[in-house]
Order: structure tokens, then C-alpha cells, then sequence
């Protein structure tokens, strides 16, 4: 029988020696095309013996389809601009108020495990959000992290309401990581309502903000970076922002 992700080792650290990981947070909203460029020349440095990099920030309102997903999922397709992206997963809501972190690390200097790496990922959030006193859980049978909510009525089923508040999506090239995940800090709740996100119907989504934590990003930032650095080793300041 196939391990838990919940017993897995989160533990990602590097090779002695390795250089800490930059860490680059950008002022605005980033274009998602621009972002995508940007992550693409990272990624080949990287994979070129480059230092590794996490980078924050926000895009415009706008949705991003996975390798898996299904046109059905898309429910107003001229709402917001649609990407098509070569991560994994489904359809995805990005805009303000939502943090993006891009994580572009060098798997072979870590553990080249996909999925004890998707595994640290849901780590990070979840020791972000128990920073700020949010339970928030990981399920087997959906990627990211996911708060319950006794507040709203229960399922058809009679179990526990859940939301999701924060997703994944990853890709590798030559076990370089580029995209990452989504952590709902005040977005429009309202915009998500154009998809069905990652083709999960049965659920809705939250925020910090929805949950009655009215926090700023940048306090949510310095607790992702404490969290990741607890998971993954190491970082530093990058000074470039683009």
C-alpha cells in the first residue's frame, strides 16, 4: 500500500553547501505571460547550476487550465482571460489579493521525489496557516490545502463542509520545479465562480480574510517565507523585481 502524503518526510534541504534559496517578492500585478517568461529563463539557469529561486507576487484577474483540464470546467469562458499552462491539475483562479508563490528548485540537489515534493509544498501552507492560528489539511484525494468549515451547513452526505484555500501546480524539467501555489489572502471570492475549481464541484473556496483574519500580504509573506524555510532550508533576499 501506497504511503500517505500525511507520512511522508517534508523535509527538502539541500545538499551541504548549497547556496541559499533567492527570495524575490514583486511590487503590482505581473502579467501571467510575462511571469511565465521570466520563469522559463530562471528554470534553465537553474538546471545550468543557477541559484534556485521562490518568487511572490499577484497577477490580474485570470484563469490557467492544467494538463488536465476539462472544457466542461470552464464555465465563463469570457470572463477573465484564459491561459493554457503545462502545469498539472485543472482550472485555476489567480487575481489580486491572491499570493502566487513560484517555486523553482533543483530536485537532484534536494530529493527527486515528486511526490514527497508536492507533499513539502502543502507543508509550507499548512505550517503558514497554523502561524495564524488556521487549521488547514491536506486530503488524499485532493491536491492543496483545505480548511473546514462548521459555520455552513453540512454536505449531502451529512459530512463537514470543507474549502479550499490554497491550490497546487507543478512541473518538472530535468527535476527543475517551476509554477507552485495559491494561497487565498483577500481575493474576490466571487471570481472563482467562473470555473469549477480543479474540477472539483463538491467543495467552495475561502480566504484568510473569509475565515475573519484580516491580515496583509505582507505579514502573510513573512510567515510563508518562516514556513518554507523550515521545510525546504535557507533563503536570501533577491534584490531583483521585476
Amino acid at each position: 500500500m501506497a504511503m500517505l502524503r500525511t507520512d511522508l518526510d517534508f523535509s527538502m534541504f539541500p545538499t551541504a553547501g548549497s547556496p541559499p534559496v533567492r527570495w524575490r517578492i514583486s511590487d503590482g500585478l505581473v502579467p501571467y505571460e510575462e511571469a511565465v517568461d521570466i520563469m522559463e529563463r530562471e528554470v534553465a539557469a537553474i538546471s545550468e547550476g543557477g541559484d534556485e529561486l521562490v518568487w511572490l507576487l499577484e497577477h490580474p484577474p485570470l484563469y490557467t487550465a492544467g494538463t488536465s483540464a476539462d472544457a466542461r470546467d470552464l464555465v465563463q469562458p469570457d470572463r477573465f482571460p484564459v491561459h493554457q499552462t503545462g502545469r498539472g491539475g485543472e482550472y485555476t483562479y489567480h487575481g489580486p489579493g491572491q499570493r502566487v508563490a513560484y517555486v523553482m528548485l533543483d530536485l537532484k540537489r534536494r530529493r527527486q521525489d515528486v511526490r514527497a515534493f508536492v507533499a513539502a509544498l502543502e507543508e509550507v501552507i499548512i505550517r503558514t496557516l497554523d502561524s495564524m492560528n488556521v487549521r488547514g489539511e491536506r486530503r488524499e484525494d485532493r491536491v492543496g490545502v483545505w480548511v473546514r468549515r462548521p459555520d455552513k451547513p453540512v454536505l449531502p452526505d451529512g459530512s463537514m463542509t470543507e474549502d479550499k484555500i490554497a491550490a497546487l501546480g507543478i512541473r518538472l524539467r530535468k527535476w527543475v520545479t517551476f509554477h507552485g501555489l495559491s494561497l487565498n489572502v483577500e481575493p474576490d471570492l466571487d471570481h472563482f465562480g467562473g470555473i469549477v475549481p480543479c474540477g472539483i464541484s463538491a467543495y467552495g473556496v475561502t480566504s484568510l480574510v473569509d475565515l475573519g483574519l484580516p491580515v496583509m500580504m505582507t505579514d502573510v509573506d513573512t510567515r510563508l517565507r518562516a514556513a518554507f524555510e523550515s521545510v525546504f532550508g535557507a533563503t536570501t533576499t533577491d534584490i531583483c523585481r521585476p
